[in-house]
């Protein structure tokens, strides 16, 4: 490795330069003016120092030129820094904040490129999300084209591809759901929730389907309870683990939500008497597109991923097992502090 130093070139070392040559030969013309003994003496001691700082100089700036050689190679793809060789006053604070900052550059790089790992794994995921019910919706389309389709028949198909259209609709409003809490542009309100009320407007959309299925919900809460966070965000998350908890609960089944408050924390405890959640499932509940073994045909997957977006980003903390007596548990806590 070769690096080159244009030592003379620098203005500073010029100007230095031509100030030790001004003092030597005045101090010289000086002493010999008294003593020409004294004289050489001043002369010789003159370029000593000068010699002497200017070797030290050009060593200070031999490593100043290796110490940005190591920042060059850093800036184009180099993995490590070599640091080791500056370990003396400046050199050494200027080495420890270089150093610093060539981590925090790597780690940004590294997490960069996570991103557009995950950002072209999503965008695959979202292709796949959506081209399903497109294919089925082209297929159905096609069916309705059929002259000697009868009129029940088209009615079934009418109703097919209103059920696809509605899935299409709810999975792109949470996939932009979803990219506004990632992008961090979502103003998550700080007010006082009522637990009551959130876990009513949760239960609306899934009413009726509940109905149908006769499935029964009961609310086992004091009514007082409350924390501090955004009511309509609130409603999607607990909603949509309602209606997680709805699509595994077989007809005639129980889903029972339990509230409680104490200083440190208000939690929300969901269960079902489902099969429960599979072991190898529980690891993966809340990544976005996993299926597990009990899902749906028309489950997606982003669901649960969404509630616990919602959910961490207003403070709290969501967690899925199995009950003791057989169902699904979803416990959710909303601190009172920050955890």
């Amino acid at each position: 490795m070769v690096i080159r130093v244009h030592f003379l070139r620098n203005p500073e070392i010029k100007k230095g330069l031509l100030i030790f040559i001004g003092l030597s030969v005045l101090s010289t013309g000086v002493s010999f003016l008294f003593d020409k003994s004294l004289g050489f003496f001043a002369l010789g001691l003159c370029i000593v120092f000068t010699l002497t700082h200017f070797i030290l100089t050009y060593q200070r700036y031999l490593k100043i030129a290796h110490f940005t050689h190591e920042i060059d190679r850093v800036l184009h793809g180099a993995e490590s820094i070599n640091f080791s060789k500056f370990s003396e006053g400046e050199l050494a604070i200027l080495e420890s904040e270089i150093s610093k900052l060539t981590i925090r550059l790597r780690e940004q790089a590294e997490a960069l490129k996570k991103d557009k790992a995950f950002l072209a794994d999503s965008i695959a995921d979202i292709s796949h999300q959506i081209r399903t019910p497109l294919t089925s919706i082209n297929i159905l389309v096609s069916l309705l084209s059929k002259p000697k389709l009868s009129d029940e028949r088209r009615i079934e198909i009418a109703k097919e591809l209103e059920l696809m259209l509605v899935r299409i609709d709810w999975l792109i409003t949470a996939l932009l759901k979803m990219s506004r809490i990632d992008a961090g542009v979502v103003s998550f309100q700080q007010k006082k929730v009522s637990v009551s009320e959130l876990v009513k407007r949760a239960i609306e959309p899934i009413a009726i389907p509940m109905e149908l299925r006769g499935q029964q919900i009961d609310i086992l809460m004091e009514g007082g309870e409350t924390f501090i966070g955004d009511l309509s965000w609130s409603v999607e998350a607990i909603g949509n683990i309602l209606k997680n908890c709805m699509e595994h609960t077989p007809d005639g089944g129980r889903i029972v939500v339990k509230a409680c408050e104490n200083a440190v924390y208000t939690e929300i405890e969901i269960t079902d008497n489902g099969p429960g959640i599979d072991k190898e499932d529980l690891p993966h509940l809340f990544e976005r597109f996993y299926k597990g073994k009990n899902s749906s045909k028309q489950s997606i997957g982003i669901g649960l991923a969404l509630a616990r977006m919602i959910i961490t980003s207003q403070n709290g903390i969501i967690k899925a097992q199995n009950s003791r007596d057989g169902g699904a548990r979803f416990t959710v806590r909303f601190y009172k502090g920050v955890v």
